[in-house]
């Protein structure tokens, strides 16, 4: 009989499985079989310190040279007998979720990593008879001739191209995977503590053709550097439009841009005692237990559904209101009074992994472990998690897989080779022989996809589970609630070959399979995670689950919602743009009918009336000239808000936002929103663009911030709000206006909304047999004078005869009324 050992690793500390059980292609006397056997695993703690499972399984030597197939079945946090592998299988169209491996004879071990937070990087190793864990350094670089760790200069935290800077080098040995480790036994690396945050490194790597690079860890839990400076190319920075030429690095490393730097060892088991250290590096831990000990407040629960959230977007770098460097996660701790005081429950931050540069959206990602520290890093961003939970905050965040950054040449780009078709992080389709004359040479076979760089190689399990392994470690060792996935057609719709725009849909239909893996794994770590796409195709596999066929998302953001509204992003005369219409002024009809349709649409999705994208990044033609998209105030009034029109700019904006909270999708809507912020929001120059949120808040700003308080408090106190019930009962697009029906169980509620420039003072009148014979009280008015409004409102009981009810309704106006009894 051959002897067969399986392992089923799990990278992440806690303890997240039990009663784990190997299943296999094998029958009880060990020939191969389509009914698969069932062993009971024994759990160990693995080398890295993380939970892992073994059992092994005495097969028939004579089928040596045989296929076999395995898996693990396992308990999960809610659900018991769950399939425990994540990744399936390397074909296109397949869903099969195994592992396949060929019986060579006795003594085989096959192995399964769920995740490869700590298979790859630099890691802590427990060896046998040892309290003292030993430092581990592996990497992916399966082209590579020879690889060597190479430790840098605290000092400096850079090692220039030509090796100037290296302090040490330690061999590295591969594997039969290309995974290349440094050797277990070397003394140099026997105290991982003698590492930590003290030795900065990187990997040089002998590439395919002989060529010498310094490449640093894509797994790194940390890169040097808060600043945007390149020591080998000095750029001008596009954040100051006055500096004309690079400056020189003066050697702080500080100053560096973290895609650039060395790579530096963290202890992923403490956090800074102190949210603000003076010293780096630090020299005051705490343990992870004590430090998330007092994380929740049983009297602000976190919200526990999708359907239950109110969700603000968050730039961090827009923080820091009157200084000239952006803002960081200690201007984010500062301002949770204000969300906390505004109501929100949910905070969506704008990508916060490391990214290139240092005042940036963080859509150009590097290293998916890594905490940009120009935002304040990995350790901050704990703390502002855990205040936000203290507060009865989710967080989510925003992550990037459809590219990676653009200037990725010491990350993904060309890591282990010079060839176009060995470019490991890239897909490449064909080779560089199949597209002559492409721009620029040898580029034709990468893959565009809608986004700002080349599509990444997804048909590469090791690719899937490094970018899989960085949301885990963030829902595991963050305690992240969600994520909302940065354009997610540009992975599973949008690939097509860079020579021809020929789609290619083999890439697709491999981007579609690490979004379901993607979401398997999480769903196994935390079941009540959070998973948002962004994501403009309609099609409704993103949320219809894997159960059924589906990707697995909760939600998508729903941009139709926006198109409708607002409708300054796009020039489609198949939107509704009722706010765009509005601000050329006049009394006109408005395509209220395309609005009601929006309406029915917006189940399960997010649905805002701002967001990053549109509040002045987007821009079109129209009528022959450029047009930008603005603040919901801006498009209020065409771009020009003034002190004389600003009263109908606000009542405006409150219609829109009182649609999007009382719609039946999960509103958000993006920073500044809720004190009338006007100024754009622009990629390249938000920095000087920032507004002073608490002098708008205390100012000309607070009857808005008043009017959101009071309709997020009306949204989260109403289940009926927070359904998917939802029904029109009258449009009319000559009046302008517009009013539907919430309702669950006993409560039922009427929105009326009316963007006529004139109100109804002597009633308006909607007729539907829903409302039949009842009586109705108005709970709030847009227009309330508390909100700056003129005070049109209805007072006392008013009675639906025969389903017609008349109110007062005020110019550019929402009121919400309440069945009672």
């Amino acid at each position: 009989m051959a002897m067969v050992i399986f392992n089923f690793f799990t990278g992440l500390r806690p303890r997240l499985f039990n009663n784990v059980r190997l299943m296999g292609s094998w029958d009880a006397g060990g020939g191969y079989s389509n009914l698969w056997s069932t062993t009971p695993m024994e759990e160990f703690t693995a080398e890295d310190g993380c939970p892992a499972w073994s059992a092994t399984v005495a097969l028939d030597d004579g089928q040596i040279g045989w296929g076999f197939q395995w898996g693990v079945v396992l308990d999960g946090i809610l659900r018991n007998h769950v399939w425990g592998i994540a990744t399936e299988v390397p074909e296109a169209y397949s869903t099969a979720q195994h592992r396949s491996f060929t019986l060579t004879g006795n003594g085989q071990v096959e192995n399964y990593w769920f995740t490869h937070a700590r298979r790859l990087g630099a890691n802590k190793r427990y060896r046998p008879g040892s309290q003292t864990p030993t430092a581990c350094f592996s990497v992916w670089a399966p082209n590579a001739r020879k690889v060597q760790l190479a430790v840098g200069d605290l000092k400096s935290g850079y090692i220039w191209p030509d090796g100037r800077g290296v302090k040490e080098l330690f061999a590295m040995t591969r594997d039969s995977h290309g995974i290349w480790s440094t050797d277990p036994d070397d003394p140099g690396l026997a105290d991982f503590a003698v590492w930590d945050h003290k030795k900065p490194y990187m990997f040089a790597i002998e590439r395919d053709d002989g060529n010498l690079v310094f490449r640093t860890d894509l797994h790194s839990r940390c890169q040097i550097g808060s600043g945007s400076k390149n020591p080998e190319s000095p750029r001008p920075d596009p954040n100051y439009p006055g500096q004309t030429t690079g400056t020189a690095w003066n050697g702080t490393p500080q100053d560096l841009d973290g895609s650039k730097s060395c790579s530096m060892v963290v202890d992923t088991e403490k956090v800074t005692k102190h949210f603000k250290e003076p010293n780096f590096p630090e020299n005051e831990w705490v343990s992870l237990e004590e430090f998330w000990a007092n994380e929740f407040d049983s009297l602000r629960p976190l919200p526990t559904r999708v359907e239950d959230l109110v969700i603000y977007e968050l730039h961090v770098g827009s923080l820091g209101f009157g200084r000239p460097d952006g803002g960081n996660l200690e201007d984010a701790l500062a301002f949770l009074d204000h969300l906390e005081e505004l109501g929100v429950n949910a905070v969506e931050l704008m990508p916060m992994a490391e990214y290139d540069g240092a005042l940036a959206w963080g859509y150009g990602s590097s290293h998916y472990y890594a905490i940009e520290y120009a935002s304040g890093g990995r350790d901050q961003l704990k703390f502002f998690v855990r205040e936000c939970h203290r507060r009865g905050i989710a967080v989510i965040l925003d992550v990037v897989y459809n590219h990676f950054t653009a200037d990725a040449e010491r990350a993904e780009w060309m890591y282990d080779s010079t060839a176009n078709e060995n470019n490991i992080y890239y897909w490449y389709q064909g080779r560089p022989s199949d597209w002559p004359g492409d721009n620029p040479p040898g580029h034709g076979g990468y893959l565009d996809n809608g986004s700002t760089g080349y599509c990444p190689n997804f048909r590469e399990e090791m690719v899937r589970k490094m970018l899989i392994g960085s949301a885990a470690m963030l829902v595991t060792e963050f305690h992240i609630d969600g994520f909302r996935v940065d354009l997610t057609q540009a992975i599973h719709r949008d690939n097509v070959i860079h020579a021809n725009g020929q789609a290619c849909a083999e890439a697709n239909a491999f981007g579609a399979k690490f979004l379901r893996e993607w979401a398997r794994t999480l769903k196994l770590v935390k079941p009540g995670v959070v998973l948002i796409a962004e994501d403009h195709t309609g099609w409704g596999a993103m949320t219809q689950p894997q159960e059924t066929g589906g990707i697995g998302f909760n939600a998508v953001w729903w941009a139709d919602w926006y198109h409708n509204l607002i409708g300054d992003a796009t020039n489609d005369g198949g939107k509704a743009r009722l706010l765009h219409g509005c601000g050329y002024g006049g009394d006109g009809p408005l395509n209220m009918d395309g609005m009601a349709g929006a309406l029915a649409g917006t189940p399960h999705k997010v649905i805002y009336h701002e967001s990053h994208d549109e509040a002045g990044n987007s821009s079109y033609q129209e009528n022959g000239r450029q047009v930008h998209s603005a603040r919901t105030m801006q498009v209020a009034v065409n771009g020009c808000l003034s002190d004389g029109n600003r009263a109908w700019a606000a009542a405006r904006s409150r219609v829109a936002a009182g649609l999007t909270f009382l719609a039946a999708g999960i509103p958000m809507f993006f920073m500044g929103e809720e004190v009338g912020a006007a100024k754009p929001f622009m990629h390249d120059s938000f920095i000087n663009c920032r507004e002073n949120l608490a002098g708008l808040k205390a100012g000309e700003g607070k009857e808005q911030f008043r009017y959101y308080q009071d309709i997020i408090r009306v949204w989260r106190g109403a289940p009926a709000l927070r359904s998917t019930n939802i029904e029109v009962v009258h449009v009319h697009n000559a009046n302008r206006v517009l009013a539907f029906r919430r309702w669950w169980g006993n409560d039922e509620f009427v929105v009326l909304a009316s963007l006529a420039n004139h109100p109804y003072l002597g009633g308006y009148t909607i007729s539907h047999p829903a409302l039949g014979n009842k009586s109705w009280t108005e709970l709030m008015s847009s227009d309330a004078d508390i909100y700056g409004g003129t005070g049109v409102c209805n007072q006392g009981s008013i009675v639906s005869s025969g389903g017609g009810l008349s109110v007062r309704l005020p110019a550019n106006g929402l009121l919400v009324m309440q069945r009672l009894g």
